[in-house]
């Protein structure tokens, strides 16, 4: 049976999650990002604002050189990820076999969908805009390769004629490459559309008068891998249309982490706290979720020079919750860094990770009763957001 992979890439996907909290912001020149003045750089900019020559991971100031009226939006990480879990558990309604693959990308193996793809993908284009009021662009082939590249190409056709008409709106499109044509609709487009094509593959193809997909495809094998090793036979492979790799559904976990570079350095002990209290409480709630725990707690620390410390510390019996998790992380952290040192880059992780481990003894009836309550609060910020309760600060 011939696969069907769809590839969806949800669009501007950080400025539309800002457009549906400040519906102001529509059809509006903005970036998400830090302030100029702070080092900043654009994580992700408005269709307006790319008008105007505005690009993701351009530095702030010069985006505002381009379009000086641009209005600057701070990053929300947190609220992104919420939003992105929301795409995804529409994805998983509809099929098990997702691959995420980013915060704003996945794959679907629908090959057991019997509808038509075009119409499954409008369809499901449709709920996630109707429902989170998201944007998002969709490929279809028969293998992840060409679903992925057909996602790129409908968008820059889409973009291109939005342009052409004097708007700035996102692309929504939705491109399907029928089985067997995999290797005429790649064969005009540039090389470096492939996968495994970086610049400097890209620049020894152009020496060698290779400029297209096609162009690759028409070379023999061995040659190219003669020329490039074994990515070579990559080459030859995708440059025909090629791709046999499934959809994987969940990739192992060995350590769940989360960190945060200061866009000004961060002195204050207090503030260094809170955001290591933060992190540990979405790092323990991902191991809960995944049913996991661990017995590793890792701290990484850097400083205005750019030097990189890590720091780690062994427990007797793994855990998931965070005021552990947070207390041995401050603990690391004031072993390495004195009182109102710059810090520049701060980040908790838990390693050793494996099923939890409840052993009720006679003493641990409070740890039970902690853990029932972080069980409450979990299925109430779950389905209300995780600003709706939270635990107080525990007493200095």
């Amino acid at each position: 049976m011939t696969r069907k992979i769809l590839h969806l890439d949800l669009d501007a996907f950080f400025c539309a999650v800002e457009e549906t909290r400040t519906p102001s912001l529509r059809g509006k020149a903005f970036a998400v990002g830090g302030r100029p003045e702070e080092r900043g750089v654009v994580a992700s900019c408005s269709y307006a604002a790319r008008r105007d020559g505005v690009r993701s991971a351009m530095p702030m100031s010069r985006a505002l050189r381009l379009s000086p009226g641009l209005i600057i939006v701070s990053s929300r990480h947190r609220l992104y990820g919420e939003v992105s879990r929301q795409v995804m558990d529409i994805l998983y309604s509809v099929t098990g076999l997702v691959e995420q693959i980013s915060i704003d990308e996945a794959f679907l193996d629908i090959s057991d969908i019997r509808d038509d793809p075009e119409r499954f993908a409008r369809g499901l284009q449709a709920r996630i805009r109707d429902e989170l009021h998201l944007p998002c662009s969709i490929g279809i082939a028969s293998n992840k390769l060409v679903a992925k590249i057909a996602t790129e190409v409908g968008k820059a056709l889409a973009l291109k004629r939005i342009k052409a008409q004097g708007l700035a709106e996102p692309p929504n499109a939705v491109t399907v490459v029928p089985a067997g044509k995999e290797a005429e609709f790649l064969r005009p487009l540039p090389a470096d559309m492939l996968w495994g094509v970086g610049p400097k593959t890209s620049k020894r193809l152009a020496e060698l008068g290779i400029h297209t997909i096609g162009d690759i495809a028409t070379w023999p094998e061995s040659e190219l891998i003669h020329l490039f090793g074994e990515n070579g036979r990559d080459l030859s492979r995708h440059a025909k249309g090629i791709d046999d790799r499934p959809v994987v559904m969940e990739h192992e976990t060995k350590s769940i982490s989360q960190e945060v570079t200061f866009s000004v350095d961060i002195r204050d002990d207090k503030a260094l706290e809170k955001t290591i209290r933060e992190q540990s409480a979405e790092v323990a709630r991902q191991l809960r979720k995944n049913n996991l725990a661990g017995k590793t707690i890792k701290l990484k620390i850097r400083w205005p020079d750019f030097t990189t410390l890590t720091r780690q510390t062994t427990l007797s019996n793994p855990t998931d919750m965070e005021d552990e998790i947070a207390k041995r992380a401050i603990d690391l952290m004031r072993s390495v860094r004195k009182s109102s040192q710059a810090v520049r880059l701060i980040g908790v992780g838990v390693s050793g990770l494996g099923e939890p481990v409840r052993q009720l003894g006679l003493w641990d009836f409070d740890a039970e009763k902690s853990r029932k309550l972080q069980d409450v609060l979990d299925t109430l910020q779950e389905k209300y957001g995780r600003k709706v309760i939270h635990r107080g600060a525990s007493p200095e």
